[in-house]
């Protein structure tokens, strides 16, 4: 089963100033204009190195803040406590992980698990930023089931006190207690001896550092056989997992009418009268009851709203899925609707040349209106606890199917790939 330890981190030291100006999401959830913003903050962003103008430049600036005291290594291995938080919907929710470095094992062994497939592009770019850096820049995001709530309560007796960092970043608060005493880490460790981390965020990563192992190995190079991840209990009350909707656009030959009428095949199809901006609400209500439903909206005045009539249709028309699969909401969307209707196959899908994402309702209804999208459907986001099912069975979940909110911070802790 899986394997933690401590690690001697790389860590911003008070010379390089404040941390809500040195620290910055993670590469994949940049919006255009972001990288920007973050590098103007300070010229030890560390977006100078999670997406640097080249990797060579990353690699000098790494070595140039090291022995210009900007960043400094942690003398004995740590681990630490992070939290965030957040509100999601006026709801105020808080969530704490463990930052630590996790042994890479391949998916095959059943120890980390992964629920969504990759694209190479992503996995080519990070590599090359590893083999540049030799370190981790960005965590990965992982989830544990903690049944007897043992490391949760360590994990809060270790938050007790003020912690020893805290920043704010769009809207979230961000709180890091270190943990260097041995007994506590050793005890940590022996929690996960007989755990499986799901992977919730940061697979093209995880990916990319298994590469990045086994081309150590066969340069007969030590080190690489870890990776920097903050680990989740996946029942933890301040878990948040958001939709992502699909933008729908470039259709040579897109026909409103005869889609809805397709639809009325599967779904009861309500055309709904109140404002579009009420879509949200609607779904979230739907999504309470554990409907199957979408909404699609086209820019117009009224939207329609999609509810599925039949709960054994993914079983006659997926059977070589397994039942965690065939009962996600996206899956229904993708095999029925986007495929079935709109012929958006998966080469067309990897390309992401007639569907686009975005996990901003504002920005969906944006998209519509203007005529960007020809239509968008919303969909509702899946439980952790499907995830986990869809992992355990050894399958994974559309692209862009889940959304963990927030992510976690890159520029807390580097994690250097000699250990």
């Amino acid at each position: 089963m899986a394997e933690i330890a401590p690690l001697r981190a790389l860590r911003y030291t008070a010379k390089a100033g404040s941390l809500e100006n040195l620290v910055c999401p993670p590469y994949d959830v940049l919006a255009p204009g972001d990288r920007e913003t973050y590098l103007a903050r300070s010229p030890y962003n560390s977006m100078h190195l999670e997406v640097p103008d080249s990797y060579p430049q990353a690699a000098d600036l790494l070595n140039a803040w090291t022995e210009q005291g900007i960043l400094k290594r942690d003398p004995a291995p740590a681990m630490f406590i992070y939290e965030q938080e957040f509100s999601v919907r006026g709801e105020t929710l808080r969530n704490k992980l463990l930052l630590c470095r996790m042994r890479l094992s391949d998916f095959s062994e059943n120890a980390v698990l992964p629920h969504e497939n990759t694209l190479d592009a992503a996995k080519r770019d990070r590599f090359q930023l590893m083999q540049a850096t030799g370190c981790n820049i960005s965590p990965v995001y992982g989830l544990y089931e903690d049944p007897k709530r043992e490391t949760r309560e360590r994990i809060e007796r270790l938050s007790m006190d003020t912690p020893r960092y805290t920043c704010t970043l769009d809207g979230v608060t961000h709180r890091l207690w270190v943990v260097n005493d041995r007994v506590v880490l050793g005890a940590l460790c022996e929690d996960f001896r007989d755990r499986r981390i799901y992977i919730a965020d940061g697979h093209h990563r995880y990916e990319t550092a298994l590469h990045f192992r086994n081309w150590r190995r066969e340069q007969g190079l030590p080190g690489g056989e870890f990776i920097l991840t903050g680990l989740a209990d996946l029942h933890s009350a301040g878990l948040a997992v958001l939709p992502i909707h699909r933008l729908v656009h470039g259709l040579e030959h897109f026909d409103e009418a005869a889609l809805l009428k397709q639809c009325e095949a599967y779904f009861q199809v309500y055309e709904m009268d109140t404002p579009p901006e009420y879509i949200e609400t609607n779904m979230d209500a739907l999504h309470r009851q554990a409907k199957k439903a979408f909404a699609y909206y086209s820019g117009g005045k009224t939207w329609h709203l999609l509810l599925l009539k039949d709960e054994a249709l993914m079983d006659r028309l997926c059977p070589e899925q397994s039942p965690a699969t065939r009962n996600l909401n996206v899956s229904l969307l993708h095999k029925v609707i986007l495929e079935g209707m709109l012929g958006i196959g998966a080469e067309s899908l990897a390309k992401q040349e007639n569907l686009t994402y975005t996990r901003h309702f504002s920005e969906a209804l944006a998209s519509a209106r203007s005529g960007e999208s020809q239509c968008v459907l919303f969909v509702n986001p899946a439980r952790v606890k499907e995830i986990r099912e869809v992992a355990d069975a050894g399958e994974t979940m559309p692209q862009k199917s889940t959304w963990f909110y927030p992510k976690l911070l890159t520029g807390l802790a580097f994690h250097p790939l000699d250990e």
